[in-house]
Order: C-alpha cells, then sequence, then structure tokens
C-alpha cells in the first residue's frame, strides 16, 4: 500500500500525489485490493479549482494522523470528477437517494464490488458546524461494515435499485403550450430585483436562462433573462480587472463569488452575452465579452496551445480569492492620483472593503460606464492586469476536456458573427482541429487530454458538443468539413451511447468498464445534459442534411424524455431549449454565388443564432432530393428560401425581402 497518484495525468490527482494518505486511483485494481484486504472503499471526489475540495485536503488528507486512519481502515481511492463526470454522476446520485443535498468534496464509502453504501460532502477533521469529526466518522463506518453487515447490505440494495431504476418513458412530446407555460414557471422563480434564482447562492445557469430568452421580444422572461446578465457583468462574479466570470456567487447580489474560474461557464456565458448584446446594444455586454476572449486566450489556452485548458483556481496562497481582491493603496500605487480616484469610485474599492476587509471590484447598482469613462477604463485597465500580475497565481488546471471545448468553440463561432469579431471565429477553429485530431479515439472521441495522453472512451457529451461546435463553425462560415464531421459523430452516439429502453443517451459508451451501474441521468448539470445537446444537434442535422431520420430521432429523444421534463423543469431546461428549436426553428437556405449571396447570407446569420439554421449552397439542385426547396423554381441570380416545420417560402432575392420573410415565417 502506498500513494499511488504520482503517475496519473490530472492535475487534481497529482495534487495529492504527496498526502500521507495511500491514494489509489479509481480502477480494477483498487477494487481487487479491497477485496483481497476484506476493506471498505472509501472514495473521495473533487477538483482542481474546487476550495472546500482543498480545505478537507489540508485538514485532513495532509494530517498524518487522519491519514493512518484512513489507510487503517480503508481503501482510499480518489478521484477527479472533471475527469470522470461518469464516476461522480453514479455516487452523487446515490448521495442524493440518501437524502443529502450533494457537492463537492464528495466523501462515498463503497463495498469492495463500487457498490455505495453511505456518504456525506465535507467533514471537518473535528466536530463542528453540526457535522461529525472526520475521524470519528471513519471509525463509525469501518465498525458498522464489520460488525453489521445486514445493515451495510440493506442500504447497498436500496442505493443500487435506485441507481438502476429506469426513468418513465413517455410517447408525445411538449406542444408549443407545454414549452409556454414551462417558460413562465421559470419567470415565476426568477429573482425580480437581481436576476437569477431567488435567493443565494446565485449560479449563472445558462440552459435556463436561455429558456428564459426564449420567451420572445417583449415578454417578462425576456426581460428577466436581461436583468440576470446585466447584474452578472455588473457585480463581483465578474472579473472587471482580467475578464472572464467566477463559478457563482455566494450571495443573492453576485457580489461575492466563488473564485474559481470555469471554462463551461464563460462559454455558455460568451453567448448569452451575443444575445443580450444582439437585442440591447448595451455597451456592457460587448465589453463584457470581449474581456472573456481576451482572458481566454491570455491564460486558458492548453493542448499545445490551440485548445482551452479547464479551469483557474479559487485559491491562491492557501487564501480564497486573494488574488482577485483589492485595497486601495495597491491601485493608487499603480496609478496617477486621478486616474486611480477614478478607479477607486467606479468600481467600489474603498478602505472598509465589500469582503472581508479588501475589496471586490464591481459596478452593482451604478449606471453604465459612459463612452469616455469606457475608453479610460481600457487604458487603465492593463495598468492594474499588470500590477496584479505580480501576485502568486491561481492554480490552473491544464487538462482539455473534449465536451467542455466543444462548448467554447460554439460559443466563439456564434459570438464572431454577432460581434463582428472574426479573430473569435479561427480561435475556435484552431481548437476544433486539436480536439478533432488529438483526441480522436476511432471514429469517436477521448474525453479528458494532457501532456499527450487520452483519457478513453469519451462520453456522450463529448460528441454531443462537439457536434455543436461543428455545426456552429459551418453555419458561422469556417472553412472545413465541419457537417461531416458532425454526421460522423452523431452515428457514434447512436451506435455507442443509444438508450433503447429510456428514449435518449446513456453518458457512457457501450465498451465502457468498470462501474455498478451505467449513469443514464436526463438532468442538466453545470453543462447541459448529453441529451438536451443531442436533440438540439438532430435537429439541425436534419435541416443542414435533409435527412429526416435524424429528426425522427429527435422527436424519440424528446418524446421518450418529456415525463422527466414534466416533473422538474428546471432541471431540462436544455431539453427545453431543443424543443423550441423543433417547433419554430427557422432553416435559412442560402443559393448563389456572390455579393448578393454574401448579403442574404449577412441577414440571415444576423438572425438569433438559437432559433435559426443557416445552410449555404451554389444551387439548388446541391440539396437532398427530399428537401421541400427542390421543387421551387430556378431563379436567377442569388434567393433564400425558409423553411419550419417542413413549409418553406418563396425565393426572397434582397436581404430587405429576406427580413420580410423571416418575420412571416416566425408569425
Amino acid at each position: 500500500m502506498q500513494n499511488n497518484l504520482a503517475h496519473e495525468t490530472s492535475p487534481y490527482l497529482i495534487q495529492h500525489a504527496a498526502n500521507p494518505v495511500h491514494w489509489q486511483p479509481w480502477g480494477e485494481a483498487a477494487l481487487t485490493l479491497a477485496r483481497q484486504q476484506n476493506k471498505p472503499i472509501l472514495l473521495s471526489v473533487g477538483y482542481a479549482a474546487c476550495h472546500w475540495c482543498h480545505v478537507m485536503a489540508h485538514e485532513s488528507f495532509e494530517d498524518p494522523a487522519i491519514a493512518a486512519v484512513m489507510n487503517e481502515l480503508f481503501v482510499n481511492i480518489k478521484v477527479d470528477r472533471e475527469e470522470r463526470p461518469d464516476i461522480d454522476q453514479i455516487y452523487m446520485a446515490a448521495l442524493h437517494a440518501l437524502g443529502e443535498q450533494g457537492g463537492w468534496p464528495m466523501t462515498m464509502f463503497l463495498t469492495p464490488d463500487g457498490d455505495p453504501f453511505w456518504g456525506g460532502t465535507y467533514f471537518p477533521p473535528e466536530p463542528r458546524y453540526g457535522r461529525p469529526g472526520f475521524p470519528d466518522v471513519l471509525r463509525a463506518i469501518a465498525g458498522a461494515y464489520h460488525d453489521d453487515p445486514v445493515r451495510i447490505g440493506r442500504n447497498r440494495d436500496a442505493l443500487r435499485g435506485a441507481l438502476a431504476r429506469i426513468p418513465p418513458r413517455g410517447h408525445t412530446a411538449f406542444g408549443a403550450g407545454d414549452l409556454a407555460q414551462s417558460i413562465g414557471r421559470l419567470a415565476a422563480i426568477t429573482d425580480p430585483v437581481n436576476g437569477g434564482t431567488t435567493g443565494a447562492p446565485k449560479f449563472p445557469n445558462a440552459s435556463y436562462l436561455e429558456l428564459l430568452w426564449r420567451g420572445g421580444p417583449g415578454s417578462e422572461a425576456r426581460r428577466l433573462m436581461l436583468l440576470t446578465l446585466e447584474r452578472i457583468c455588473q457585480g463581483g462574479i465578474r472579473d472587471h480587472v482580467g475578464g472572464g466570470f467566477a463559478r457563482y456567487s455566494v450571495d443573492e447580489r453576485w457580489l461575492v463569488p466563488h473564485f474559481e474560474k470555469m471554462l463551461y461557464d464563460n462559454a455558455q456565458l460568451l453567448e448569452l452575452l451575443a444575445l443580450a448584446w444582439a437585442e440591447t446594444g448595451r455597451d456592457l455586454f460587448r465589453q463584457a465579452a470581449g474581456e472573456l476572449v481576451e482572458w481566454l486566450r491570455r491564460e486558458m489556452m492548453a493542448g499545445d496551445g490551440r485548445a482551452f485548458a479547464a479551469s483557474l483556481d479559487a485559491d491562491s496562497e492557501g487564501h480564497e480569492g486573494r488574488f482577485y481582491v483589492w485595497r486601495p493603496e495597491q491601485v493608487t500605487d499603480a496609478l496617477s492620483p486621478e486616474d486611480a480616484a477614478f478607479a477607486l469610485a467606479a468600481y467600489d474599492i474603498t478602505p472598509s472593503g465589500n469582503w472581508e476587509g479588501s475589496a471586490i471590484p464591481n459596478r452593482l447598482d451604478r449606471p453604465d460606464l459612459t463612452p469616455a469613462e469606457v475608453a479610460r477604463w481600457h487604458r487603465l485597465r492593463p495598468i492594474l492586469l499588470a500590477e496584479r500580475s505580480r501576485r502568486v497565481p491561481p492554480g490552473r488546471d491544464d487538462k482539455v476536456l473534449a465536451d467542455w471545448n466543444g462548448l467554447m468553440i460554439a460559443a466563439l463561432a456564434r459570438a464572431s458573427v454577432v460581434f463582428a469579431e472574426p479573430a473569435w471565429l479561427q480561435l475556435g477553429r484552431d481548437a476544433f482541429r486539436f480536439v478533432a485530431e488529438s483526441m480522436a479515439h476511432g471514429d469517436s472521441l477521448g474525453h479528458s487530454w494532457r501532456d499527450g495522453r487520452l483519457l478513453v472512451p469519451g462520453l456522450a457529451t463529448d460528441l454531443a458538443a462537439m457536434i455543436r461546435a461543428a455545426l456552429a463553425l459551418a453555419e458561422a462560415g469556417a472553412e472545413g468539413d465541419f457537417i461531416m464531421r458532425a454526421l460522423g459523430w452523431a452515428d457514434a452516439v447512436e451506435r455507442d451511447y443509444r438508450d433503447s429502453e429510456g428514449g435518449g443517451y446513456f453518458l457512457t459508451a457501450s465498451d465502457a468498464a468498470g462501474l455498478i451501474v451505467r449513469p443514464r441521468s436526463t438532468l442538466d448539470d453545470a453543462v447541459p445534459n448529453a441529451n438536451g445537446m443531442m436533440a438540439d444537434d438532430l435537429v439541425r442535422l436534419a435541416a443542414l442534411t435533409g435527412d429526416e431520420r435524424w429528426l425522427t430521432r429527435a422527436d424519440e429523444v424528446l418524446a421518450g424524455l418529456s415525463p422527466s421534463i414534466a416533473a422538474n423543469i428546471f432541471g431540462h431546461c436544455s431539453l427545453l431549449n431543443a424543443l423550441d428549436l423543433r417547433l419554430g426553428g427557422l432553416e435559412v437556405i442560402v443559393v448563389g454565388e456572390g455579393p448578393g449571396a454574401d448579403a442574404l447570407l449577412a441577414k440571415a446569420r444576423a438572425q438569433p443564432f438559437p432559433v435559426r439554421i443557416i445552410l449555404r449552397i451554389r444551387t439548388i439542385a446541391d440539396l437532398p432530393s427530399s428537401h421541400p426547396v427542390r421543387a421551387a423554381p430556378a431563379t436567377p441570380g442569388a434567393a433564400a428560401f425558409v423553411c419550419t416545420n417542413g413549409r418553406c417560402s418563396l425565393p426572397a432575392g434582397n436581404a430587405a425581402d429576406l427580413a420580410a420573410t423571416l418575420a412571416a415565417m416566425r408569425r
């Protein structure tokens, strides 16, 4: 027995390689060891940017006395939830079945066969916060395992049954009325003052905010989505100096973040910022989007500099947020007196501070900066950024995750069109090439890459997010065989991940090994669920290829999972977003070449990307034979057709005609 994490690729696991705990990576070797020694398994799941994971590591896993108890009584397994979300999903579901809220670090106790029988999250080293001390928990659990096998067996069987339960399957998908009612229900639980869900903490749940946006122009739901983004962009959850957004806010005003920065949050927020700016034209949203991409280039490039790293830590020098907060003298030392006075007043940096004696820069309850103030801040921000760069930076998890990269690639492609930033499109295209080439696993994908090592097989989320990326790049006009890539990956999803009993998709591939059950959750997490992403992908693939089997499959997913959606609207927003595209999405086919076709294409791309699909072709003959536009009469010059639900418009010959046609078809 020894600590065996030193040769892992996950930065989170490597962080624990020097612990006195005899950590083992997840695998059959660790399970076999538990069987041979007749010891229960202590499974600890966390991730590199998790503050409370660091706290428990420092308090317990680095303590030789506590480590000795762990080593004596358990086989100890450490898992990076980002590298193995399949393991995390299984045991988090078990924790929920025990009536616990869940969170990280997750501490689960398993039989040597990997079956859970009890668990929790953070445990302090001695009793406090109403929680028992960790050594006491360890001794009690190990004692129960050896002395009360009947009780352990009852817990094991009950949890195994809960994990194996097949969700009810439907046969009729929600209709437009159900969708509108769902959006109204979400609007009713949205904080009317600060946006987001009521109370604290507040998470920037992107699928929920997108569904509010789908309430339509002038709706209360759309207003609440824009309010939420406004408050997020004004709050301390946004890094006003360095760009990008933190994971969530611990308060109800979006002021105090949990300071880790995750790639997936920033990807999804970039898309929402593009939608908000397209509707309002507010520089607040454009500025936040531009700074986000600047941060991405500066701090998050990985995979030989072409793809994107997973996250930045919340802590530096052992303290949460130390890298990001300010005291007035740090600003006055870096700027002239006049500029310092402006920055201090504009961003709420005061001697008393607004969090633990320091100041989190924010612009809550302040009007937008004027153009002159924006220009002044653009001049001052690099100076403050350089000053901040002298501090000890938070740790970076530089593994490349296919699904999180797919979300960011799609966001860059879509935002590049909205903000007229072609360099963003190239940034996304380069990352796409890295994932498609360096993370390929046959005709599928691996999940995690670091230092030339690829973790396989991949997950349904990896393929779904990269299909989304491929289609977004194609619609944005990037050169490449993106639709063919998307089709190949879609075939792999249908072959390896399809759930014939539940209507949707498993998270893990059919050849994945070493798990007690095959996870099939339909709920959105911090990223959209694979079922929601795939339903959207399938609708788009059907429109772009003319192949009706993809639309049939989308309908099977939406109908099959409709009972789960009805039982938990908030948890299935990505599926409802896909349903909205299925019911009311507009496909725009631009035919021809030259300036006329370019003008039509620009008008098509100006439509909000969640509800439109764009296909550019040279001639109508390039369409599949089954496409309804094939029956249209030939037209001289460029033309555009708008289709929805099998109905297509007459050809529009210029941008003005196309705008009128789009409006008519939308009605």
